[in-house]
């Protein structure tokens, strides 16, 4: 049939551009426009083979093959079809697993029910070699696409190379309609200065009573002494001590039933800001507990948009998210007199909304494989969004949350 169909190796056509943009192929260091991305894809692939596209199948890996965020906006996208396989960790770095066996099935298919005159290839994995083999015996023309390698060499595979009957290289200026490099990586805001009062509680040893009753273990040792002799002559392993008791720790030490006598005189539960060592109240004030979630001032009709909003527009960014959750919270917010109170709490954020805010950003994969943990500087860069976003609506300028 004369139409043209197109296949994706995500992990190819993305890694290869940021070793092309970024100088290294983790797909963090770029941002994607992934309208754009397709739109470039359907026009180069019908002016290249002189025929209407039927469709383009994105092959991608995902952990548990559930879908990521670009996943969810590239499947709504009218002639994309995406195709996902497994994503695994071996020996600290991320593999696809099952795309190959999937691209090379999806291809022999095509072809042996001749749904298609043309095939493009964004590949560079020779495992198709099989397959592209196939596709040709059944009378399908197979277009090779590269992306410009970073190194100048092929970043494909040379049978693969050998094999195609066209073969088209994908350059930096195309590459760069849709794709550009990060400029900054893993940074939501400056580095905190240097703060004398948080290197003396640092410094400052506990009372050996306090350790003991916190930890359950003798004095602690220092940090270059960690091996030290045993009672019985042999050598043990000591674990480090902690330096300051966290508020678990203190809340031990008030525990019912704790001797007294074994309280530092200075306990208190204290908690970090960029306002240094701040007493933590028991409990947070009247007006933070009573402000209402956002899931309190939706509506059914308002969470559908937003569900809408969330798979094909909001990119998923931590900053971006967490602007995105506040424009909402504050649009929807009926008592306005809410937003000088809440401004006057930075930067906390009170507990209910706080944590509705992550449940919320974990949506868009910020759970980032951490054992369902959004990783500490993506929950500082979403914060740092929230506020952001409270500051352009209330014109209250906050100091940047610091990571």
């Amino acid at each position: 049939m004369d139409r043209c169909i197109v296949l994706v190796d995500a992990g190819y056509l993305l890694g290869a551009a940021a070793s092309l943009l970024a100088g290294e192929p983790s797909r963090s260091r770029i941002t994607v426009d992934h309208t754009a991305l397709i739109q470039g894809l359907r026009e180069r692939a019908e002016s290249d083979t002189q025929q209407p596209l039927l469709r383009i199948y994105w092959f991608d890996g995902a952990p548990d093959r559930v879908p990521q965020p670009e996943h969810r906006r590239l499947r709504v996208m009218p002639r994309v079809t995406v195709r996902l396989g497994a994503l695994t960790r071996s020996d600290g770095r991320w593999a696809q697993k099952g795309v190959d066996a999937a691209m090379h099935a999806e291809l022999t298919e095509l072809a042996r029910n001749r749904a298609c005159s043309d095939v493009v290839l964004v590949t560079g994995d020779g495992d198709l070699l099989p397959g592209m083999m196939a596709a040709k015996e059944h009378g399908v023309a197979v277009h090779l696409w590269a992306v410009q390698a970073a190194d100048g060499d092929y970043n494909q595979s040379e049978d693969l190379v050998a094999e195609a009957d066209e073969r088209r290289v994908l350059d930096r200026t195309w590459i760069t309609k849709a794709v550009r490099a990060k400029e900054h990586t893993g940074v939501c805001a400056p580095q905190p200065a240097p703060r004398p009062e948080i290197a003396a509680i640092l410094s400052a040893p506990l009372p050996e009573s306090a350790l003991g009753t916190v930890t359950g273990r003798s004095a602690p040792q220092p940090r270059h002494q960690e091996d030290a002799p045993g009672h019985n002559g042999t050598e043990e392993r000591v674990p480090a001590a902690k330096g300051v008791p966290t508020p678990k720790d203190l809340a031990a030490l008030r525990a019912p039933g704790t001797q007294p006598a074994q309280q530092p005189a200075s306990a208190t539960l204290r908690w970090s800001s960029d306002k240094g060592w701040v007493d933590r109240p028991t409990a947070e004030p009247p007006e933070a507990a009573s402000m209402p979630t956002l899931a309190q001032l939706t509506t059914a009709e308002q969470r559908w948009a937003d569900r809408e909003e969330d798979i094909t527009t909001v990119g998923g960014d931590p900053f971006e998210v967490g602007q995105v959750f506040a424009r909402r919270w504050v649009e929807r917010l009926g008592d306005q007199t809410h937003l000088p109170k809440l401004s006057g709490m930075y930067p906390r954020i009170p507990h209910r909304v706080d944590g509705e805010l992550l449940r919320y950003a974990a949506r868009f994969g910020l759970l980032a494989h951490k054992d369902d943990q959004i990783d500490e500087r993506d929950r500082y860069a979403i914060r740092a969004g929230f506020w952001r976003e409270i500051s352009v609506r209330t014109g209250v300028e906050h100091p940047p949350v610091e990571a």
